[in-house]
């Protein structure tokens, strides 16, 4: 069973990225209570557990069942990849639609106490990590643009998630019963996320925009650079900093990302970078107002053991 989202003319050319900080958040949430989620964000829990006792969730599972229906109010959708937590917040405290408080005595105070737990739930869970989920998930929209610049829509769609699929009208998305959703010229908002991982979540009941929730890519190297079968012998040659920075730019990465993902100070990082930029293990580019880094060729080869595979056509 599937869910089909229809494209008409105009809507290839109204997808856009972005993230969403309360998304996050929200999902967030579900982590701690599915533990079929919980593969890459073991230290994100070990981190977060001494505060858990401190939430009071019940408020939210109410209305953000494992299955069945979550008010959008919930997750509004964000105006661009630089969303930030505090318009969200605005956005879920304004007045709701009268059918989502269908099952509430108090309208007004449960708006108000849905608000705050979510804001408490950010603190407590996503801000002190907020920089480094943040970078992951622009990266991923990073690859992403680059990747519509070379080989088109139709390539980023099929990319996203192995239950997506693309049939030149539509995308196909695994879904709990069979329904079709025209777009009619809304176009469909792409939203990369840390935990939504393994699942896809679409978003289609009006008048939320037509949004689709995707697994970031690099969720394994979140919390901890992945190990590769070469990095024992990378070490040796490289030294084992060196060589975990040169691993983790499969990817593109800037030096305070780097910094953040391997607790180093960023004048250290620079300083592997420079050395790795020389040995042309490594390119630089300048995007917006970062400098970008990543395994050239001959980096790849060092670090996998194989040369970099392009795209099938």
């Amino acid at each position: 069973m599937s869910l089909t989202l229809v494209f008409g003319h105009e809507d290839a050319a109204r997808v856009r990225f972005a993230i969403s900080p309360l998304w996050e958040t929200m999902a967030a949430v579900r982590v701690l209570l599915e533990p079929q989620r919980r593969a890459y964000h073991l230290p994100w829990l070990d981190s977060v557990r001494p505060d858990l006792d401190r939430l009071e969730l019940w408020p939210l599972l109410v209305l953000s069942p494992r299955r069945g229906w979550t008010p959008d109010f919930l997750s509004p959708a964000p105006g661009g990849p630089s969303t930030d937590i505090a318009d969200q917040l605005a956005q879920v405290r304004e007045p709701a639609p009268d059918t989502a408080w269908r099952l509430l005595d108090d309208p007004r105070a449960s708006r108000a106490l849905l608000a705050d737990l979510l804001e408490e739930c950010w603190h407590l869970l996503i801000a002190p990590h907020w920089a480094r989920l943040r970078d992951l998930l622009q990266s991923d929209i990073l690859y992403r643009t680059q990747m519509l610049g070379d080989y088109g829509l139709e390539r980023v769609l099929t990319d996203l998630h192995p239950g997506a699929r693309w049939t030149g009208h539509g995308l196909i998305i695994d879904a709990p019963s069979d329904t079709e959703y025209q777009l009619a010229g809304a176009g469909l908002l792409l939203l990369p996320s840390a935990f939504v991982w393994p699942g896809l979540a679409a978003i289609t009941d009006p008048p939320a925009r037509p949004t689709l929730i995707y697994p970031a890519r690099g969720i394994a190297e979140l919390w901890q650079p992945a190990a590769t079968h070469q990095s024992e012998a990378l070490g040796r040659l490289l030294g084992r900093t060196r060589a975990a920075v040169l691993e983790s730019l499969a990817e593109p990465a800037s030096t305070h990302t780097l910094a953040r993902r391997h607790r180093l100070a960023p004048s250290t990082v620079s300083e592997h970078l420079t050395a790795l930029h020389r040995a042309q293990l490594i390119t630089r580019r300048r995007h917006r107002h970062a400098v970008l880094y990543q395994q050239t060729p001959l980096g790849t080869l060092l670090t996998h053991g194989e040369q970099p595979t392009a795209p099938v056509e």
